[in-house]
């Protein structure tokens, strides 16, 4: 395809295929290649429209912030920093087709927040609105929602748009990452997010999806779900009763020592014994959630040392629930031993909160994830109407 004189070619597309085989398990036969092909296209060419207008825009993003969005990705799919990198290049991929999307994907961000211009203010009006109808809803279900979105540019493409969704679900239902997979083929604006829509209510949820969210348990993949300009595949993580969400949240802070080699239970290697008196040692010594970031960073631990607030009824497994629960604030555990290594963990606080109130903080962000989503779709319409695309056919570039 040609893209207002920009060359998308049958190597580019090969590439982004193998990218997405890669990245979902999927087995990238010559069927699967064809089947996927004008879909993978069509994301190109969306994505050099899209990288037209932020060149067009003189946006520039840095390599700091593909390095942030690459650790967040890592962070939500609790992965050490450098997995990413290292399971992409153990897979025959390199990094620069998931590089070069999130550089799209950000510089997108901020052609859509300089086209809102003013429409990015939030009013206290706006909010205290919101807000006074989510206090009317009090009781009503609510669903937490992961989305990927597939658009359909042209009615002739819908079939084509919904082979690619199924495709995608078939691996999700294997065990693919949606967050992963959502960070790089979702044309949602969530995407940054691995497709995290967040707790949302039902009068704010397109009623297609809202009929598949009412009937899915919890942890369900859906089926395609039509939906204005496109498919969505919609995963449930929660759902929930709107105000009514008791939970205690535990911070802490964690040490993680790796093996040279993986674990075998009864016939543990000297280096696996060092490191398990060097984890009792240090831990004997850690007092204070301070102490244990210190002890961290000293040591080279490979995993965040702060994974965030942690929601403790959905811990698991139920002995490090208990764990977690019990630890004294000044006390750290015992070693915590793993197949690829040792963990010490030290709890620096449990608090009781409703996880349904919202803050204004909460709702504004809400407020300007719509707008900002709603101007994208219009947007990238009218980069598509307005340029010269010519789609040539597998054989044709």
């Amino acid at each position: 395809a040609t893209v207002d004189g920009d060359v998308i070619s049958n190597a580019d597309v090969a590439s982004r295929t193998r990218f997405f085989a890669l990245s979902t398990g999927t087995a990238l036969t010559p069927d699967v290649m064809n089947r996927l092909h004008p879909q993978i296209t069509r994301q190109l060419i969306d994505e050099r429209l899209r990288l037209q207008e932020i060149q067009r825009r003189r946006i520039v993003v840095s390599d700091k912030q593909i390095a942030d969005a690459i650790h967040e990705i890592e962070q939500r799919n609790n992965m050490a920093p450098g997995t990413l990198r290292k399971r992409l290049i153990a897979d025959g991929a390199g990094m620069r087709t998931l590089i070069d999307q999130i550089r799209v994907q950000l510089g997108w961000t901020q052609v859509l927040r300089q086209q809102l211009g003013e429409r990015t203010q939030i009013t206290d009006q706006d909010i205290d609105d919101r807000m006074r109808t989510q206090q009317q809803q009090q009781g009503k279900p609510e669903y937490h929602l992961f989305e990927i979105f597939i658009p359909v540019d042209d009615p002739s493409h819908a079939v084509e748009a919904e082979r690619f969704a199924n495709i995608v679900i078939t691996q999700l239902r294997a065990g693919a990452s949606f967050q992963v997979t959502a960070a790089q083929f979702s044309q949602s604006q969530t995407a940054l997010q691995g497709g995290d829509v967040g707790w949302v209510q039902e009068n704010q949820i397109d009623q297609e999806v809202l009929r598949v969210a009412q009937q899915m348990p919890v942890g369900a993949v859906s089926n395609p779900v039509k939906v204005p300009g496109g498919f969505l595949i919609v995963a449930l993580a929660g759902r929930r009763e709107i105000g009514r969400d008791p939970a205690t949240m535990v911070s802490l802070r964690q040490m993680f020592l790796p093996f040279a080699t993986p674990l075998i239970a009864d016939a543990p290697t000297e280096q696996q014994r060092q490191i398990l008196e060097k984890a009792r040692s240090i831990g004997a010594g850690i007092h204070s959630c301070d102490a244990m970031e210190e002890a961290a960073k000293a040591n080279n631990s490979t995993r965040p040392t702060n994974p965030g607030d942690l929601r403790l009824e959905r811990m698991t497994p139920p002995a490090f629930r208990q764990l977690l629960a019990t630890l004294p604030f000044d006390r750290t555990s015992q070693p915590i031993v793993s197949n690829d290594g040792i963990a010490i963990v030290i709890v620096c606080s449990r608090e009781q909160k409703d996880m349904a109130t919202l803050s204004k903080d909460d709702v504004r962000g809400q407020l300007i994830s719509e707008r900002v989503e709603l101007l994208s779709r219009q947007v990238q319409r009218d980069l598509r109407r307005r340029a010269h695309i010519d789609e040539r056919g597998a054989g044709g570039v």
